[in-house]
């Protein structure tokens, strides 16, 4: 493999599994919520605050890894 492949290879890898656990994350954070909205309709405001929260960080991670394959696609 030529050094071209490999670092494509490697932002590629970067990506997928930066953005692996993001959308793990996001997944579990909306479970929860449901179950607390299911549980507790009066809290929605509260939940709904913090879910919207919690998604922006947990976004901003994928954001990070994105960043990194393009610096590891166009740069390295």
């Amino acid at each position: 493999m030529d050094a071209a492949a490999v670092k494509l290879l490697a932002a590629g890898l970067a990506i997928g599994l930066g953005a692996l656990g993001p959308a793990l994350g996001l997944g579990i954070l909306g479970y929860g919520a449901m179950q607390g909205l299911a549980r507790n309709p009066e809290a929605r405001g509260a939940i709904m605050t913090n879910m919207m929260i919690a998604a922006g960080l947990t976004e901003a991670i994928a954001i990070y890894a994105l960043i990194v394959a393009i610096i590891l696609a166009l740069v390295a």
